[in-house]
């Protein structure tokens, strides 16, 4: 396997429990390589859904995603301010240039003014049904939502407005020197 490197460029895919795929990213490219997660970027990249309707990402965005929790975090870099959404989601794996990894549907929606609200609950309730998520799942998906907002309030890193709009400068360079 091809070693990662700063400014290579990804494909995101988001799964379903199912093993179906759910949504796909064009572009993420690397913008920093630590020992529990990768830093990535990405601004009005084409997004493919399950069905195959297309649309563009409106900004630019900040992704963190982790070797070893439970959830990614994507910065969105709005004219307003920065808003962070969070995936329930399995740590990733990359496999020939593209990271996967698998949605449990709860969200996290975090507001400039650092107020948040968990999203998706009946979607998550729905799919735990169909898909029949099983009760240790179901105790990792909630013990992540947990952690996330611990982690948030907490002021882990990942939601330091500097430090992203940091990450989105070292994404402008490496997109005006390609």
């Amino acid at each position: 396997m091809k070693e990662i490197c700063i400014g290579d460029v990804y494909q995101i895919q988001c799964y379903k429990h199912n093993g179906k795929i759910h949504r796909a990213w064009d572009e993420a490219v690397v913008l920093d390589i630590k020992k529990d997660y990768i830093v990535f970027g990405n601004n009005k990249t084409r997004v493919t859904e399950s069905e195959g309707t297309t649309w563009r990402t409106k900004e630019p965005a900040i992704i963190y995603f982790f070797k070893n929790k439970w959830y990614n975090v994507i910065s969105q870099m709005k004219k307003d301010g920065v808003y962070y959404y969070c995936n329930i989601a399995t740590p990733y794996i990359i496999e020939e240039n593209t990271i996967k990894y698998i949605d449990y549907d709860l969200d996290l929606r975090i507001f400039p003014k650092g107020d948040y609200k968990v999203l998706d609950k009946l979607e998550y309730q729905y799919h735990k049904k169909k898909m029949k998520y099983s009760s240790d799942l179901d105790l990792v998906v909630n013990s992540a939502m947990d952690e996330l907002i611990s982690d948030y309030i907490a002021g882990d890193k990942t939601f330091n407005e500097k430090r992203n709009r940091d990450y989105l400068q070292v994404y402008l360079d490496l997109k005006k020197n390609n």
